[in-house]
């Protein structure tokens, strides 16, 4: 059986995975064993996908139908391979504008930021497959549907991946409060990758240590931070209107 955002029961999770369905993360009820799952762990293996083993409680709780002891999370959107779409802006011309989210888990967030770099024609948002915040029918609606119109990425090691970005030509520019420059003072008028942390811990260590520069929003006020997708449409803005 299946909804917007999951699907349940055995041989459905088999059959979606099968047709090339892009599955998230697969819940399977601890101790659960038998041919079919057997299939399925081999197919969950083979594609790459998160699998947990879990209690039927956490199952129970997302839905109380006739699931077998097996829930996958679907998304409503393909995701793009950056080392196929990296070459191609390059190819055609593009001056790329990319954005990197580290540990965003808060959907409405995820979703805001999706819809602002939409509007300011960014070329594609980058997202680790862990620690992130799920996209779901939730994200998309934030998003106001910009999670359909631009390219999301997602990828097994953000540091990696940076890592491939700079060595493409890509300059990694970090919000951070830890930074000594403000923000409009940086270089946006080059390919970049705009890299955004979470409100709570910001960008991680390992992140932060790579990036060719470091910028900050100044805060005027008594409160300590600005909302992750207000600053994100900040950093953003300032490329756009550098570049025109």
């Amino acid at each position: 059986m299946e909804t917007d955002e999951y699907i349940y029961g055995t041989r459905t999770v088999i059959e979606a995975i099968n047709k090339g369905k892009t599955v998230e993360r697969v819940f399977i009820r601890t101790g659960l064993q038998n041919e079919l799952v057997h299939e399925l762990l081999s197919l969950i293996k083979e594609n790459e996908i998160a699998a947990q083993f879990v209690p039927v409680e956490k199952i129970n709780r997302i839905t109380r139908k006739n699931h077998q002891g097996v829930l996958a999370f679907i998304s409503p959107i393909e995701y793009t391979n950056i080392e196929v779409l990296l070459p191609t802006l390059f190819e055609t011309g593009m001056n790329p504008l990319l954005l990197v989210l580290d540990q965003i888990t808060d959907v409405r967030n995820f979703g805001a930021i999706a819809r602002s770099a939409e509007c300011a024609g960014v070329d594609a948002i980058i997202i680790p497959e862990k620690g992130m915040a799920r996209i779901g029918a939730d994200a998309v609606k934030t998003s106001a549907g910009a999670l359909h119109h631009i390219p999301v990425c997602k990828v097994k090691s953000l540091t990696k991946t940076i890592n491939f970005l700079k060595e493409s030509g890509i300059a990694i520019i970090a919000a951070t409060e830890k930074a000594g420059s403000v923000y409009t003072s940086g270089n946006f008028n080059r390919p970049i990758a705009i890299v955004m942390g979470s409100e709570e811990d910001g960008i991680t260590d390992a992140v932060l240590k790579i990036a060719d520069e470091k910028l900050k929003i100044p805060l005027f006020g008594s409160i300590e931070s600005l909302n992750v997708s207000v600053s994100a449409a900040l950093m953003i803005y300032e490329a756009v209107r550098q570049r025109s």
